[in-house]
């Protein structure tokens, strides 16, 4: 997520050298550094080279696992710019738990972003803390727009947005992987194969953004759908298997995992 998210600012216009990142390893620093052509410092170099980077920005994003987010806080608070926004990529961390682990009145905020942010097609949910300002969330709103979606949310509607659309390139490369293989059952090559199953599904995605307004993706399956024909009879299959219900199902298990580590990393009682 977190080369999803540099690549997306950088093809947005960010200049690389108003970037600093971190590593673990020098490997990785000198791996990354290459990669994306911005300053990278390795934490095994620098025991302090999360706080030096941080100290420097104004935005800082953290990109950790969950139960390492309040960690990261605490390293970087005492380096941080009083007006410097704290902006967390990762899943089921709270406002409320960043804005403990930091200075008071630190402007924070939460998001949770998807992988196409990568190619300019992503999608953020952005959750504004306590002490951040609209000119602060629009900001990082901007920032984060020129390679997606960004829709500003109450905190409530997070887990929801992660079992649609966190989890949800997951769900399309489960769909293609599974059309590759009917495919390949039905004797094509692979490689065509796989290739149709990608092109077909980045080209129906395609028209749904293009259509949005016009067209719900209920239509432009009615739409494709003839009586009697051969999408039909796919459909049919479909819904007898209740494959809606399935994804319907995975969607919110998807947003009530994202509940249950923020539970876990509260400590509170299962």
């Amino acid at each position: 997520m977190n080369g999803a998210i540099l690549s997306g600012l950088l093809t947005g216009g960010v200049e690389a050298d108003r970037v600093v990142a971190t590593a673990r390893s020098s490997a990785s620093a000198r791996r990354s550094a290459e990669q994306y052509g911005v300053q990278v410092l390795a934490e095994e170099e620098s025991t302090g080279a999360n706080a030096e980077a941080a100290g420097k920005a104004d935005v800082i994003f953290l990109g950790v696992k969950p139960p390492q987010i309040v960690d990261l806080c605490h390293q970087i608070a005492s380096s941080l710019k009083p007006s410097a926004v704290v902006v967390s990529v990762a899943a089921a961390v709270t406002v409320e738990m960043m804005e403990e682990a930091l200075p008071a009145g630190q402007p924070v905020i939460r998001t949770m972003p998807n992988t196409p942010l990568s190619v300019g097609a992503g999608v953020v949910g952005l959750v504004p803390g306590t002490h951040t300002s609209q000119e602060q969330v629009e900001s990082v709103a901007e920032l984060l727009g020129t390679s997606g979606a960004v829709h500003v949310l109450d905190e409530e509607q997070i887990d929801a947005l992660t079992g649609v659309a966190g989890s949800g390139p997951a769900y399309a490369f489960y769909l293609a992987e599974h059309m590759a293989a009917a495919g390949v059952e039905m004797g094509l090559d692979p490689e065509l194969a796989a290739d149709l199953a990608a092109q077909t599904i980045y080209g129906a995605g395609k028209m749904l953004v293009e259509n949005r307004g016009e067209n719900d993706a209920a239509q432009l399956r009615r739409d494709v759908t003839s009586p009697r024909g051969t999408t039909s009879r796919a459909i049919e299959t479909f819904d007898a298997a209740e494959m809606g219900r399935t994804i319907r199902q995975g969607a919110q298990a998807s947003a009530a995992r994202a509940a249950e580590i923020t539970r876990q990393l509260r400590g509170d009682a299962a």
